[in-house]
């Protein structure tokens, strides 16, 4: 399992359109992706899942990968945060 965690830093945290960016992008790895927010987990992979953890700017979330792909998974996802999600 690779991980990393980030501070979010968009002016709206992850509303509709972010929260798709990043639903788009986990979907395209075989890998279990899991967004967390303090103790409360969810599929990255879902959109209703992450607009439903109420993300909002400065919070910080962890992002795990499990799978045969988790290492471009998790690469692809921090360069989708680093770009300013």
């Amino acid at each position: 399992m690779k991980d990393f965690s980030v501070t979010v830093n968009s002016a709206t945290g992850l509303h509709a359109r972010p929260a798709s960016q990043l639903v788009s992008e986990a979907s395209k790895f075989q890998s279990e992706i899991k967004l967390i927010k303090g103790e409360t987990s969810v599929s990255a992979k879902s959109i209703m899942g992450v607009l439903g953890l109420g993300v909002l700017t400065g919070d910080k979330v962890r992002i795990t990968a499990d799978g045969a792909d988790e290492h471009d998974a998790i690469k692809a996802l921090e360069a989708l945060f680093e770009s300013g999600l």
